[in-house]
């Protein structure tokens, strides 16, 4: 093999890794850089507001409408195991401790990427090709504050009450299917209630922050490194809803494996 055959499948094998680091390195430093803009003038309330309706307000019927079919589903199939072991009393508690501890958070996070994740993606990366960030810049309008720092906060602030909303949606699915089961709702709920602690409803409200976090940083680090037109709009929006899932089941494990050691 000639010299520049051997360099050319080093580069092959090292590309995914430089990649990654690439990546890396431009999440941090949006996110330091948003940290230290965070508190500094002018902060773009309106902009912030309109992210929180789009991410928060207009992702609810999504959420619920997965969660409870999640949880729908989940019933389905734990009634059907238990009641062969006479079991069936453990069905909410399992679909109780399922979808707030998991189902609710993750799946409200998976959305919110699917649907907000793409969209806050391809409107920055809109901007970026056609030039309007720099357009930004000549008016002393910095793109942290005005693209970054709201999208941030509103998918931080809006991820629990939607985490929270998923988590109520799942358990409802999860009771009607059992019914419909021959388990009784009384049963259902006291099953839910005695096993399902405040603490469970908590620690998965507690995991949605980090994955607002992770969805607009990922977005935002597409969007703002968009290049060559419309097909660079639609790779980077690609991009930014398989890595912020993918990154979001990942950050639950870890959450997980702290919360419930």
């Amino acid at each position: 093999m000639s010299t520049r055959g051997v360099t050319r499948a080093f580069a092959s094998i090292g590309s995914p890794f430089h990649a990654l680091f690439v990546f890396v390195g431009e999440v941090s430093i949006i996110f330091f850089d948003a940290l230290r803009r965070l508190f500094k003038r002018p902060t773009e309330w309106r902009e912030t507001v309109d992210q929180m309706a789009f991410i928060g307000v207009a992702s609810v019927p999504i959420v619920a409408l997965t969660a409870f079919f999640a949880g729908a589903v989940l019933s389905l199939y734990l009634s059907q195991f238990l009641s062969e072991y006479g079991a069936t009393a453990f069905v909410g508690a399992t679909v109780g401790l399922t979808v707030t501890r998991e189902i609710g958070p993750v799946l409200a996070g998976l959305m919110v990427a699917a649907r907000c994740g793409s969209a806050m993606a391809a409107q920055i990366g809109s901007m970026a090709v056609t030039e309007q960030i720099d357009a930004l810049k000549m008016l002393s309008v910095h793109p942290t504050n005005y693209l970054v720092i709201p999208r941030v906060i509103a998918s931080i602030t809006m991820m629990p009450i939607l985490a929270l909303i998923g988590m109520w949606s799942g358990i409802f699915g999860g009771y009607l299917i059992a019914m419909t089961k021959g388990i009784s709702g009384g049963a259902f709920m006291n099953s839910v209630v005695q096993f399902t602690e405040p603490s469970d409803i908590l620690s998965g409200m507690t995991k949605a922050p980090f994955f607002g976090l992770i969805i607009a940083l990922v977005a935002c680090q597409q969007g703002l490194r968009t290049k060559n037109g419309a097909v660079g709009v639609g790779r980077a929006t690609t991009n930014a809803v398989v890595i912020s899932m993918v990154l979001v089941y990942v950050v639950d494990y870890l959450l997980a494996s702290v919360m419930y050691r």
